[in-house]
């Protein structure tokens, strides 16, 4: 039952920081991304260890003032994936306009608890959405 309140309250969260747009779809954000990041996390014992409430004050707190910061260039989408895996919990989805602002964006994380303690940074995949087809001149292949 906790693991039920914990998501119906993140989801909460996540749709109300998309409403103050902290974080954006793809089809809304204000800049055009180069680069995409799936960063792989994991949520440490501590951070679960904390009551909602005080895992949502420390986001408010610490995380979200970060995203403000840098949602001109940087966009972030949450995914859960506990149901599914046990190497992660999450992936952390960033879109930015260029790879120094995602690289400013992470500078300010590292000096957060939220990097390596709240959730230890398992591996980052750092890719370019069709680049294949853009570097050939090509149509992009959809379904």
């Amino acid at each position: 039952m906790r693991v039920a309140k914990y998501e119906v309250m993140l989801a909460f969260y996540v749709l109300h920081m998309m409403m103050q747009g902290y974080i954006m779809t793809t089809t809304h954000l204000p800049f055009e991304p180069t680069v995409t990041v799936f960063m792989l996390v994991k949520t440490s014992p501590e951070w679960l260890g904390f009551p909602v409430d005080r895992r949502f004050a420390l986001l408010a707190e610490h995380f979200t003032p970060i995203l403000k910061k840098h949602a001109a260039s940087v966009s972030l989408r949450f995914f859960d994936v506990e149901f599914y895996s046990t190497r992660v919990t999450d992936i952390w989805m960033w879109d930015a306009a260029d790879h120094h602002s995602y690289q400013l964006l992470v500078e300010d994380l590292r000096e957060t608890a939220f990097w390596d303690r709240y959730f230890d940074i398992v591996e980052i995949l750092t890719g370019v959405e069709n680049a294949y087809a853009k570097n050939y001149d090509r149509p992009v292949i959809t379904a």
